[in-house]
């Protein structure tokens, strides 16, 4: 069965960087776009960052552009997620997901996504 684990999260100062990773098992990893979503308690699910399978082109969520990095080893079935100057408001439960149909213009809605993990806290502290 289609298994996403992530990795990497923990606390970390203001300023500070963390690297999350997400091991795919169980799927033809090159035919998955790729996507990280985060949430917080009483929320719902925020798209941050997606990867698209074939092309790799990325997509970010507007306030995290240039500070975290998307990138994927298809070789190593993993996507990871850079983050670096982290913020306080980047706190939350971050979220790997997979999709192998969703079409680019939903890149951002969680709905759109067939396969999540079961998450991983990143707290920054302030």
């Amino acid at each position: 069965q289609v298994q996403l684990v992530e990795s990497g999260g923990g606390l970390v100062q203001a300023g500070g960087s963390l690297r999350l990773s997400c091991a795919a098992s169980g799927i033809t990893f090159r035919r998955y776009s790729m996507a990280w979503f985060r949430q917080t308690a009483g929320k719902e699910r925020e798209f941050v960052a997606a990867i698209w399978k074939y092309s790799g082109n990325s997509y970010y969520l507007d306030s995290v552009r240039g500070r975290f990095t998307i990138s994927r080893v298809n070789a190593e079935n993993k996507v990871y997620l850079q983050m670096n100057d982290l913020k306080p408001e980047d706190t939350a439960v971050y979220y790997c997901a997979a999709d192998s149909s969703i079409i680019l213009s939903d890149y951002a809605r969680h709905t759109a996504y067939d396969y999540w993990g079961q998450g991983t806290q990143v707290t920054v502290s302030s």
